[in-house]
C-alpha cells in the first residue's frame, strides 16, 4: 500500500488493519465460499463446522466468523501472555473486525464467476493480499498465525511452516471425506495461491541477515517481545 507510506503511523496501522481484514473476508466470502471451497487454518475448521450445522438449520447470516472467534479465545490468551500486549491488542481488533465482516458480508447464492478456477485465483489473490496487509500492521488474523509467532519465540528452531501444513492437511482430508475429493483439491490450490499472495504483499517476509554483537542478554528477549521476531 504505497499510498500510505507518508501517513502518520497512528492512522496508517489501524487503516491497514481495517482494509486488510476487509479484503481477506471479501476474497473468501465473495469468491471462495460460493464455489463450495474452504480456507485453511482455524477459519477453515470454522467453515466446515458451519456447513455441518447449517445442513439442518437455516440461518440468515454466516456463523463461521462467530465460530472462528470462539476458537481464537484461548489463542488470544496465549498471545497476551506469551507474545506481547501490543500484538494481542491488534490481533484482537483484527478478529473482531473479521467476525463482523464474516457475519454481515453476504455470501452470493450464485458464484460471481462461472469459472471455478477464476474464482479461486481472484479469491486467493484478494484474501492473501488482505492477510499480508494485516501482517504489515503488526497484527495477525488469529488462528495458526498466533501459534506460529508463539512457537517461533519459544522454540526458534521449530518448523512453523510444518505445523501449519500439518493442520491444513487434516482440514483438507476432512473436506475430502465429508464433502468431495475435488473440493479438497481445489481448496488446496486456493491455499497455495493465497499463501503466495501473502508473501508478495507482506514485505516483512523478505529475508534479511542481521548480526548483532552485544553482551546484554536482555536484548534477545526485547527483540522477541517488542518486535515479535525470532532470534538465532
Amino acid at each position: 500500500m504505497a499510498f500510505l507510506e507518508n501517513v502518520d503511523p497512528k492512522i496508517k496501522e489501524p487503516l491497514q488493519l481495517f482494509v486488510g481484514t476487509l479484503l481477506f473476508v471479501l476474497g473468501v466470502n465473495l469468491f471462495i465460499v460460493p464455489v463450495g471451497l474452504y480456507n485453511g487454518g482455524i477459519v477453515g475448521i470454522s467453515q466446515i463446522i458451519r456447513t455441518l450445522i447449517t445442513k439442518n438449520i437455516h440461518l440468515n447470516f454466516d456463523i463461521a466468523g462467530i465460530i472462528n472467534m470462539m476458537f481464537n479465545i484461548p489463542l488470544l490468551i496465549i498471545a497476551y501472555k506469551g507474545i506481547s500486549k501490543k500484538f494481542f491488542k491488534r490481533t484482537l481488533v483484527a478478529l473482531i473486525l473479521q467476525t463482523i465482516f464474516f457475519t454481515f458480508i453476504k455470501i452470493p447464492t450464485v458464484p460471481l464467476l462461472d469459472d471455478r478456477i477464476a474464482s479461486i485465483v481472484i479469491g486467493g489473490v484478494i484474501s492473501g493480499m488482505g492477510s499480508g496487509i494485516v501482517l504489515q500492521s503488526g497484527a495477525s488474523g488469529g488462528g495458526l498465525d498466533i501459534i506460529g509467532v508463539y512457537t517461533s519465540i519459544k522454540k526458534p528452531g521449530a518448523s512453523v511452516g510444518g505445523l501449519i501444513m500439518s493442520v491444513n492437511f487434516f482440514i483438507y482430508v476432512a473436506c475430502a471425506i465429508l464433502f468431495d475429493f475435488r473440493i479438497a483439491l481445489y481448496s488446496i490450490i486456493y491455499a497455495v495461491i493465497s499463501t503466495t499472495a501473502v508473501d508478495k504483499f507482506h514485505y516483512q517476509n523478505i529475508e534479511i541477515s542481521l548480526i548483532i554483537f552485544t553482551k546484554i542478554p536482555e536484548v534477545k528477549q526485547e527483540i522477541m517481545q517488542k518486535y515479535v521476531r525470532g532470534v538465532t
